[in-house]
C-alpha cells in the first residue's frame, strides 16, 4: 500500500512554534513561501494570526 503523509509542526528550523516549517515539509515545499503566505494572510484581515494560533494549538509536534 501506500506511505501516508503526517502533518507535524518541526522541532527544527522553527521560529515561533514551527507550524510554517511543519506545513512546507508536509507539501514538499521551502518553508519561506509558506511564511511569506502567512504574513500576507496577516495583513489581509488577520486571518493569518488565527489560523497560525489554531495550527500550534492542533498539530501535534513532530
Amino acid at each position: 500500500m501506500g506511505e501516508y503523509k503526517k502533518l507535524y509542526r518541526s522541532s527544527h528550523n522553527r521560529i515561533i512554534a514551527g507550524v510554517c516549517v511543519g506545513v512546507a515539509e508536509y507539501l514538499n515545499i521551502d518553508p519561506n513561501v509558506v511564511r511569506l503566505l502567512w504574513i500576507l494572510l496577516c495583513f489581509m484581515g488577520g486571518s493569518g494570526i488565527v489560523a497560525y494560533v489554531i495550527g500550534a494549538i492542533i498539530i501535534p509536534e513532530g
